[in-house]
């Protein structure tokens, strides 16, 4: 039982505008039930005619790296780039040349990819490729370390419109990097290495200033607490003044009592004195 043509045609629309990933023809012929599965190579005919209706037309039927898959057509992304508030990612200049250099000489170690930029790569920087699924670790050099061996992957060809690493331009074709920054928008290297000590500065200028930011307000803080701690040790010391002058006054009335006291005592003294009778000290002859 085989199927019509204009209906596996249309089976196959409907299944790549479906999933929102590329489709392999071996994807597209599980599709089918055994008894009613077409050949690959009908899948791929019905394919060509797919590609061919969408000649003139906003979309393409593109083969890439994981299958076959509708989008549209570059020429009108800056209409359809007002569809998405967000604007996609822009990568800096080294994350570029960290992914060309994967690109054209995988496998590729760090350390190799650091020899031919001249400069370090930064782990932020590996991440992120790999995290993007465009890299991926294929193995490890057989050196002291075992570093690891990095290479692109399917999703790296899909999401530049490649089949395969063929399809990647010479590096004859390539243009010189002068001319490549305007239409990239990317910094010149010795920019970049400025601006990246720049922005290092400022990052160390602003956790500075927030850290200074956040002693101020510490000592301001402090200010008040010191503020209320000072009024509430003026009154304690105010108190305890008056308590050390009340103490004073008391120790200095006995003192007062005592020398009044002695003073009585010696003015009575020299009174009882004055008051006994002259004794003549000569004795009478006989």
């Amino acid at each position: 039982m085989s199927i019509e043509q204009d209906k596996l045609k249309n089976i196959i629309e409907a299944a790549l505008l479906a999933v929102a990933h590329p489709m392999s023809v071996e994807q597209l012929m599980k599709l089918f039930d055994d008894d009613a599965r077409p050949s690959a190579n009908a899948i791929k005919d019905t394919l060509r005619q797919l590609q061919n209706d969408c000649d003139g037309r906003g979309v393409e039927l593109k083969e890439v790296a994981s299958g076959f898959r509708y989008q549209a057509r570059q020429e009108y992304s800056q209409w359809l780039s007002r569809l998405w508030e967000e604007r996609p990612a822009k990568y800096s200049r080294a994350a570029l040349e960290t992914l060309a250099l994967i690109a054209y000489r995988q496998p590729v170690t760090r350390a190799e990819i650091e020899d031919v930029r001249g400069v370090g790569v930064s782990s932020s920087i590996v991440k992120t490729l790999i995290e993007r699924e465009w890299i991926r670790v294929v193995g490890h050099r057989d050196v002291p370390g075992r570093p690891a061996l990095y290479a692109t992957t399917k999703q790296f060809l899909d999401y530049f419109n490649m089949k395969s690493l063929e399809e990647l331009p010479t590096l004859s074709e390539i243009k010189d990097l002068e001319e490549l920054n305007p239409q990239l928008d990317l910094p010149d290297p010795d920019e970049e290495k400025v601006e990246n000590e720049t922005t290092t500065d400022q990052t160390l200028t602003g956790q500075i200033e927030e850290q200074t930011q956040n002693e101020v307000d510490d000592e301001l803080d402090d200010v008040h607490t010191e503020s209320n701690q000072e009024t509430f040790y003026a009154q304690v010391e105010s108190t305890e003044e008056e308590i050390e002058a009340l103490e004073q006054s008391e120790s200095a009335e006995p003192q007062s009592s005592n020398e009044e006291k002695i003073i009585t005592e010696q003015a009575t003294t020299e009174q009882s004195e004055s008051s006994l009778p002259a004794t003549d000290e000569s004795t009478p002859s006989d």
